[in-house]
């Protein structure tokens, strides 16, 4: 696994720009203006002072041509950008997701390489193991990284696997990844199925344990049984809106309404899968962030961007690198609907260390409030992190 990077083919680049429906928000009028480069646009004056929690990210430097898996230093230029970004918290991915290393063991090295990678850059860094980290962390002007997995699968066949990886620092675990696992079934699967025998076992024992559930990826049975077998609220940290684009790795407002009905918090992305021609710009991390709002509430929505924060320097480069990665991700069988050669896994103007100062003013120049825009970036993931680890 890459330093604080959840995935080696994640790239930053410029694509196409679309264009995002107004979309009915209480307190919002349609003739306000959705874009950040507006003449009329309005600066959000508070990103100093607020939560600023990325609930799927990384800090990496997409423009290297290699990456080092087993570097326990971080690229100078992407923690400086990070740290410029006003960023709190990186739910940060570690651990086993797809391919053929056996999934107990990697993801116990891996826990211990990121806690190498979080000593290592002390000054700048702390991790996250309960809400007083993440208040150290803002104080103190670091990075609090969340150690989280984006699959289950090293639960084995052992459901009480779960307070072995609590006991090692890991926070949240997702559920499944895109495809079927021994505890549900992801995104892709074509049949839908929903949480297995053994998966009600493993989501008591994440209880037990004050781990996060979280159901981003999974196929929409699969998180719908969810919600109704944990006895503590779920999160989704990383997707989009199907009502306005309708790709698996979205989530129908059934599973949003569900998640915030039970005190969970649905993170928005910065992905291509906020449109169906995975040409997302902006705008449509808005009208996604908008719709949620519509469907959860205000205290129910937050970001996780799925990404970095450094720019991509050399575009067609990144756009090969891209290509190349997704063709590797269909022979794993592990890409997701919407995952296009050509299209760059981010939204490119919203990257950068101005990404978040960027998104909280266009959502300020639309007519949100200071206060609804600060539960936004971070203290709606804040509140709900604290109910789920009692601290």
């Amino acid at each position: 696994m890459l330093p604080l990077n959840r995935r080696t083919f994640v790239t930053l680049a410029a694509a196409g720009t679309g264009v995002a429906t107004l979309l009915r928000v209480p307190g919002v009028s349609s003739a306000l203006a959705s874009s950040a480069d507006s003449s009329d646009q309005k600066i959000f004056p508070k990103l100093q002072d607020a939560l600023v929690l990325n609930n799927l990210g990384g800090i990496y430097n997409p423009n290297l041509e290699v990456q080092t898996e087993d570097a326990i230093d971080l690229d100078p230029r992407a923690l400086k950008d990070a740290l410029a970004s006003g960023t709190t918290m990186i739910n940060n991915t570690i651990g086993y997701v797809a391919g053929d290393k056996e999934p107990f063991e990697f993801s116990v090295r891996s826990i211990a390489h990121s806690n190498r990678v979080i000593e290592n850059h002390s000054d700048h860094l702390v991790k996250v193991l309960s809400s007083h980290d993440i208040l150290r962390a803002k104080k103190e002007g670091k990075i609090g990284i969340l150690q989280g997995f984006q699959n289950a699968a090293m639960m084995g066949e052992d459901a009480s696997r779960a307070a072995i990886f609590a006991g090692l620092g890991v926070r949240v675990i997702q559920l499944t990844y895109n495809i079927k696992n021994q505890i549900g079934s992801g995104s892709m699967v074509p049949e839908n199925g929903g949480i297995t025998d053994f998966g009600h076992d493993v989501i008591a024992e994440l209880n037990a344990n004050k781990v996060v559930i979280d159901l981003s990826h999974s196929g929409k049975q699969t998180c719908l049984d969810a919600l109704t077998s944990s006895k503590v609220p779920i999160c989704i940290t990383h997707t989009g809106c199907r009502a306005l684009a309708d790709l698996p790795r979205n989530k129908t407002d059934d599973e949003l309404k569900g998640v915030a009905d039970r005190g969970g918090v649905v993170g928005i992305y910065f992905m291509p899968f906020l449109r169906e021609d995975g040409f997302a710009s902006a705008t449509d991390v808005v009208a996604h962030i908008e719709h949620a709002i519509n469907i959860c509430g205000e205290d129910h929505v937050g970001i996780g961007t799925d990404g970095g924060t450094t720019a991509i320097d050399d575009l067609d480069a990144a756009r090969e690198r891209t290509a190349k990665s997704i063709r590797r991700r269909r022979s794993l069988g592990i890409s997701a609907k919407g995952e296009n050669i050509g299209v760059v896994p981010f939204v490119p103007d919203l990257s950068g260390p101005t990404q978040f100062q960027k998104l909280a003013d266009m959502l300020y120049a639309r007519g949100h409030g200071i206060d609804r825009i600060e539960k936004i970036l971070g203290r709606n993931f804040f509140s709900y992190y604290k109910s789920v680890w009692g601290a």
